[in-house]
């Protein structure tokens, strides 16, 4: 059975075996057993990769060898979109009908696949956004059973999706990119083979590892924070005050997190990295968990992800196996592993402490600060959690040194950025560039807009982001330069709109999303993400002057509850496209 896979078979009458005679007199509880909850989301995928569905009873079984509460347990199971609560066919096709997929055309290929195979919901289903924006318009096709089966499909078109689902031959793989421009952190993407520990090897892998080594805890963080390094997951918090917090707490144990939990629509750079670096995302975390103090590492890869979680766990097999994990990290005497988790279709995960509470086996709601993670994190310990970008440039960091890498970019905002560009220009992809690059410069890379369009807008950031016009593409993309014209980098999404664009439906969507993708945990968001679309919709059907200033207002004051109230930030960024494109693209004037 697909549970027995994930935890083996039970060994007494209280967790669904056999009985013993031992099972008279002992009944396990306690710390012990609670522990196991953090299997739970495994399990759950176990069991919907076995037979397409959760049932009631595999939901049971499951609840007695976890000693979980059944409400407990059908309270996770409904939060994430991925697990299906009632049959669906074995194969099942997702497709994306997110921001950039729509601007290729996903609704007319939606349309034409209700028209041969019925509404979505059963054979196919509507996805948000699923990573794929470089190859719009994208789907994911999985096939249950023993061996079960996830592939990526993308571009996609009409003739290809309905042969997958009359059950016909899938479409390989497509290889990784390998960047036309230089670049620092993508050199070894399309170059390496990323399935090759020796690949990885000869071309420079583990040095940074070595210099940390040499460097000691204290010497790495000194070199991390004088590189005055900021996040790349959204936040930009410096990196190496985060590091040296958690170093400094004696709590122990202490906990390392990858966030590859990358869910923000237009946002596809750490697919590209792990998918086709998967080498460097171990060493990173392994030099952050030597510097920090850490002994346990947890990677937490989204779901829709399949390459990217295959190669990832490869690469740690391949690290371990080489003695570069395990309990003598590289001959130092020091202790690091790492464990996949793997995300369920829930977008509010890639906050950090909803990202902790579903690697424990809970719905993945944020929890409120303080406490930060630093001090109480994953199982209640202090936890390191960094994105993949972060990690990759902490490499380059010890490789060149502190201040070579300061010397790129700006003042303020050092190094390099990960830019996905997507939507209406020559060549989607990602683009690597020193921070502080103009907004045109960026789009100049990339090709520039089709023969005969004009530019109408650029969504900086994706759905949690600001709409930018034709005015602004002189801004410098640094944190403190968008941070100048009321924007925000965010997860490195820059989605651009020409002329053809319907800016009125693309509002729509991401009004939508927020509001299928907020954990609804406090009212401000619960409620408002609602009345957002609700307005807007209004909005958009407004005739008169009047009716628009007053929907208008509403919005206004929506996102200011939102802002003001909501436990975290899905809540608090939940409005920021909505308003920037009422703002900038003059809606209240018809002119979207």
């Amino acid at each position: 059975m697909a549970v027995d896979d994930v935890l083996g078979i039970p060994s007494s009458l209280w967790e669904g075996g056999e009985r013993s005679p031992a099972d008279d007199h002992v009944a396990h509880g306690g710390r012990v057993t609670r522990s196991n909850r953090q299997w739970l989301l495994e399990v759950l995928h176990a069991i919907q990769d076995r037979v397409g569905w959760v049932s009631r009873g595999a939901l049971e079984y499951a609840c007695r060898r976890l000693s979980i509460p059944p409400a407990e347990a059908y309270g996770v199971v409904s939060f994430y979109g991925r697990f299906a609560l009632e049959e669906r066919p074995e194969l099942v096709l997702h497709v994306c009908d997110d921001i950039v997929c729509k601007c290729a055309g996903a609704d007319a290929l939606c349309a034409g696949l209700e028209k041969t195979f019925g509404p979505p919901g059963k054979q196919w289903q509507l996805s948000p956004c699923l990573g794929l924006c470089d190859r719009a318009p994208a789907a994911l096709v999985e096939r249950a059973g023993y061996r079960h089966e996830e592939r990526q499909l993308a571009p996609i078109t009409q003739a290809t999706a309905e042969v997958v689902l009359n059950g016909g031959p899938w479409p390989e793989e497509p290889l990784p990119p390998q960047p036309a421009h230089s670049s620092k952190l993508l050199r070894r993407v399309g170059v390496v083979d990323p399935q090759s520990f020796d690949s990885y090897r000869s071309h420079g892998g583990y040095a940074a590892l070595r210099r940390a080594l040499e460097l000691g805890p204290e010497g790495v963080i000194r070199e991390v924070t004088e590189a005055k390094l900021l996040g790349r997951g959204g936040a930009a918090f410096p990196t190496g005050r985060k590091w040296d917090s958690v170093s400094k707490t004696a709590v122990r144990p202490h906990y390392m997190v990858c966030n590859a939990d990358e869910s923000e629509p237009g946002t596809f750079k750490d697919r590209v990295l792990v998918e086709g670096d998967p080498f460097a995302v171990v060493e990173g975390m392994t030099v952050a968990a030597t510097a920090t103090g850490c002994e346990q590492g947890y990677l937490y890869v989204r779901g829709e992800y399949p390459l990217a979680r295959m190669r990832i766990e490869s690469a740690i097999n391949q690290a371990r196996s080489h003695g570069f994990l395990g309990d003598d990290v590289a001959g130092s005497g020091l202790r690091f592993d790492i464990e996949v988790r793997r995300g369920a279709g829930a977008y509010i995960c890639g906050e950090e402490t909803a990202l902790f509470n579903s690697i424990e086996g809970k719905r993945g709601e944020p929890r409120n600060k303080p406490p930060f993670p630093v001090q109480v994190g994953l199982f209640g310990k202090p936890t390191l959690v960094n994105n993949v970008e972060t990690l990759a440039n902490v490499l380059e960091i010890l490789n060149a040194g502190s201040a070579a890498f300061a010397a790129v970019g700006t003042p303020d905002s050092t190094g390099t950025r990960l830019f996905c560009l997507s939507g209406h220009v020559r060549v989607p992809g990602i683009y690597e560039v020193p921070m502080g690059t103009t907004l045109r410069a960026l789009l100049d890379l990339a090709g520039g807009l089709r023969e005969g369009r004009s530019l109408k807008a650029v969504l900086l950031g994706g759905a949690a982001g600001s709409f930018v016009t034709e005015q602004h593409l002189d801004v410098p993309l640094s944190f403190e330069g968008t941070r100048a014209i009321g924007a925000t980098l965010g997860s490195g999404a820059v989605v651009v709109l020409d002329d053809t664009a319907d800016v009125d439906q693309i509002l729509i969507r991401i009004a939508r999303f927020f509001r299928d993708e907020s954990c609804g945990q406090c009212v401000p968001c619960r409620v408002g993400t609602v009345r957002q679309e609700e307005a807007l919709h209004r909005l958009v059907a407004a005739r008169d002057s009047a009716g628009r200033d007053t929907e208008i207002s509403l919005l206004s004051d929506i996102a200011q509850a939102m802002r003001d109230a909501s436990i975290c930030g899905l809540g608090q960024t939940a409005a920021n496209a909505i308003g920037s494109a009422v703002i900038q693209l003059r809606m209240a004037g018809g002119g979207a």
